[in-house]
């Protein structure tokens, strides 16, 4: 068993945590960034157990360059903020009552869960099929690739978490009508809208710098502001009732799957919502499939990821922190706080897929893992109850 990992107080503000552990390491004589070195114990004082170099896998929104406007506003940390994290980017925005997201479209799918708040949701698809609907707190939304949509605050406001199958997404790069507007000439549109020219005097010409994210008048209720389409509406819908799913219970916690099996809209991000209890653990596992983007809701935790060749690496997550892992590296996610950890797992496929190094244990040869691992019989008995896959334990 390892000994205590870090020594001193990491609670009161006189007090700064030093990277000493037993017998290694010594003071910092220089300065500290003592807040950081708080958030962060394991990179100050790593357990034994890292060894060899893995790149960074954690960016905090907190220290993420945010884009201020008259409607709320928006920061993201994607392939330019967190290097590693190539396959998925993150935005988190904040819409004021009335606030909207203007009328846009990228090139990339757009996940979304509601944080805070609630907000209405609109979209146009290919096939001049429409959708309205509004949402709340566990909600979820996703818009395939190159679908016009907007968001709007309700009455309370909201704040929400954007996810994008690319790691170098921007979301001061997308697709704006106004923009598209201001910089197409006067007599095409005139003649696009079959109007006079004078119709478009007044749009407002700075494009992407005036709209954005702006300040609106607050929608009417849900039935009066929905437009009748002759095409119809978008058949499957682009939102998701996440809360409602019944849970995947567990030992130590519980979770929540969405992918295209229960949500065909999410053709390209796959997800689940992990509640970890005080004291439980996301097991040790890995993804064959992609690799994974954390956001972090709620509570405290650590991750210890292993990056094969005597490589690993932990890390401390605070709620508003993204972590990442790269394809096929096992990791686990440890609850260290009093209160539920929450966080969202996810990835860029239309499944969700992990394999269970305790079920795989359990369900290979007992001879062949004693023999690899030198277990005694204790030990060997608890790993073959875990033929069912643990997901999370205490």
């Amino acid at each position: 068993m390892e000994a205590p990992r870090h020594t001193g107080s990491f609670s009161g503000s006189g007090v700064a945590p030093e990277p000493i552990r037993d017998s290694d390491g010594a003071s910092i004589l220089g300065p500290h960034n003592v807040p950081v070195e708080k958030e962060n114990p394991d990179l100050l004082t790593p357990p034994r157990t890292d060894s060899g170099t893995v790149p960074n896998l954690k960016y905090s929104f907190a220290a993420s360059h945010n884009r201020l406007l008259s409607g709320g506003w928006a920061r993201e940390v994607t392939v330019r903020e967190l290097p590693i994290a190539t396959e998925l980017a993150g935005v988190n925005m904040r819409l004021e009552p009335g606030g909207v997201r203007e009328l846009h479209w990228h090139k990339e799918a757009e996940w979304g869960y509601m944080l805070a708040g609630r907000a209405r949701l609109t979209a146009v698809d290919q096939e001049g099929r429409n959708f309205i609907d509004d949402v709340g707190v566990g909600d979820i939304w996703n818009f395939p690739a190159g679908i016009p949509h907007s968001i709007q605050g309700l009455e309370e406001g909201c704040e929400f978490l954007l996810v994008f199958d690319s790691g170098s997404f921007s979301e001061n790069e997308t697709f704006l009508v106004t923009d598209w507007f201001a910089h197409t000439p006067p007599e095409v549109l005139a003649k696009n809208f079959g109007v006079d020219e004078s119709a478009f005097r007044d749009i407002p010409l700075d494009g992407a710098f005036s709209r954005y994210i702006f300040g609106g008048t607050l929608p009417p209720d849900l039935v009066v502001d929905a437009m009748s389409s002759p095409a119809g509406v978008v058949p499957d819908g682009y939102t998701y009732r996440l809360l409602a799913q019944e849970p995947i219970e567990a030992a130590g916690g519980r979770a929540r799957v969405v992918d295209s099996s229960n949500f065909p809209a999410a053709g390209t991000i796959a997800a689940a919502l992990v509640e970890v209890d005080p004291g439980g653990l996301r097991e040790l596992h890995w993804h064959p499939n992609m690799d994974e983007w954390q956001y972090y809701i709620s509570g405290q935790s650590r991750m210890t990821v292993f990056a094969s060749s005597g490589k690993a690496r932990t890390f401390d997550f605070q709620a508003g922190d993204v972590g990442y892992i790269p394809f096929a590296m096992g990791h686990y996610v440890e609850n260290t706080g009093d209160e539920p950890l929450r966080f969202l797992e996810m990835f860029r496929s239309d499944r969700f897929a992990d394999i269970s190094l305790s079920q795989w244990m359990a369900l290979t040869p007992p001879q062949l893992v004693q023999q690899h691992l030198n277990l005694n019989a204790q030990t060997m008995a608890a790993v073959a109850r875990a033929r069912t896959k643990p997901l999370i334990v205490r």
